[in-house]
C-alpha cells in the first residue's frame, strides 16, 4: 500500500529514520513488489503562465481523465505539491475536486481551474509540480498514467519562480490591523480591516485586474457580511463575505485608474464587531474588525 506523503527527500529527517523510510519506499516500489496495479486514469495540469512572481496569483487548470476500465475511485482528495529544484516542498494546493471522485465514471473527463497564490518563499528559480489523488481515509494513493516522481506522485508541470519585485507593490495604508498567520501553517496570512481600509499602488496606466479574497469568520450579529471596493466615489465591486470565500477577479480599467501617479482603493464594510464586547465572549480582543483579507493583488494586463 502506498500511503500519502508530503515530502520527497529526507534532508530534515534524522539519518537513521531517513534510511528506514527510504528502504520502505524502495521495497514498496521495486525489489519484487513492483507496482503493477492498472492505471485508473491520467492527470494533466496547465498553468496560465510559466513564469510566476512570488506573491502573485496563477490560474491552475486540472484535468483528470478516468480510464475506460477504471473501478470505483471512492472518496479521494487531490494532492498538489510545488517543489523547488532540489525537490523540497515549498507549498501545496491540496483540495477536494469540485465534483467528488466517488461519482466519477469510467471514461469521464473532469476539468476545472483554481486560482493559486505563490507565497513569499525564500527561493527563486526553476520549480515543478507533482500531484495525484489519495484516499482520504487510508491515505493510499491512486495509480495513474504519467511520469511518476515516486510513490504514485506524478510530475505534471514546470515553471519558474521570479522575485517579488516583479509585482505591483501594494501599500496597506489606513484602516488595517497587523498581519496574522494560521497557527498550523505560517504561509496562510491575513489582515483584518477596520470599518474602512485603504490600498494604494503606483498607477500601471493600463487595464488591470484586482485579485481579492476575503471572509469574516465572526459569529457576532454585527459581523460584516459584505465589503464594497471603491475607486474614488465609485463602487466597482461588492464582495459577499462568506466562509472560505473565493478569489474575486475585479476589472480595473485604465480609464478608471485616472492620470495620477498613485491609485487608492477603499474597502468599506457594512458593519464591524469587537470580539471583547460580544455577549458571553471568551475573547479579550479589543479591536474593531471588518473583513479578513487574505489576498489583494493588482495584475496589469499583459504582465
Amino acid at each position: 500500500m502506498l500511503l500519502h506523503k508530503t515530502m520527497y527527500n529526507f534532508k530534515t529527517i534524522r539519518p537513521a529514520l531517513a534510511i528506514v523510510i527510504a528502504l520502505g519506499l524502495a521495497a514498496a516500489g521495486c525489489g519484487g513488489q513492483e507496482d503493477t496495479a492498472p492505471a485508473q486514469g491520467t492527470l494533466t495540469v496547465q498553468l496560465s503562465r510559466s513564469r510566476i512572481a512570488l506573491g502573485s496569483p496563477v490560474e491552475v487548470t486540472y484535468k483528470f481523465v478516468v480510464a475506460a476500465d477504471a473501478g470505483s475511485l471512492g472518496n479521494r482528495k487531490a494532492f498538489v505539491h510545488f517543489l523547488d529544484a532540489d525537490g523540497e516542498q515549498m507549498w501545496t494546493d491540496d483540495h477536494e475536486p469540485p465534483t467528488p471522485t466517488a461519482g466519477w465514471k469510467p471514461g469521464q473527463t473532469i476539468e476545472y481551474t483554481r486560482t493559486v497564490f505563490a507565497p513569499v518563499y525564500p527561493y527563486v528559480g526553476p520549480a515543478k509540480i507533482v500531484a495525484g489523488l489519495y484516499d482520504t481515509t487510508s491515505g493510499e494513493r491512486l495509480k495513474l498514467s504519467g511520469t511518476e516522481a515516486g510513490g504514485r506522485a506524478y510530475a505534471v508541470a514546470q515553471f519558474e519562480l521570479l522575485p517579488q519585485t516583479a509585482n505591483v507593490f501594494l501599500i496597506f495604508k489606513d484602516g488595517w490591523h497587523a498581519v496574522e498567520a494560521a497557527a498550523d501553517n505560517s504561509m496562510v496570512e491575513w489582515q483584518w480591516t477596520k470599518k474602512e481600509a485603504t490600498l494604494a499602488f503606483r498607477n500601471p496606466r493600463r487595464d488591470s485586474t484586482l485579485y481579492f479574497q476575503a471572509d469574516n469568520p465572526g459569529k457576532a450579529a454585527t459581523a460584516a457580511t459584505q465589503v464594497e471596493i471603491r475607486l474614488g466615489d465609485q463602487v466597482i465591486e461588492t464582495v459577499k463575505l462568506v466562509a472560505d470565500g473565493p478569489v474575486h477577479k475585479i476589472a480595473l480599467p485604465a480609464a478608471a485608474l485616472g492620470a495620477g501617479d498613485m491609485v487608492e482603493l477603499r474597502l468599506v464594510v457594512d458593519q464591524t464587531f469587537v470580539p471583547a464586547l460580544e455577549p458571553g465572549a471568551a475573547s479579550n480582543d479589543p479591536r474593531e474588525l471588518g473583513a479578513r483579507v487574505f489576498h489583494a493583488f493588482v495584475q496589469p494586463q499583459g504582465s
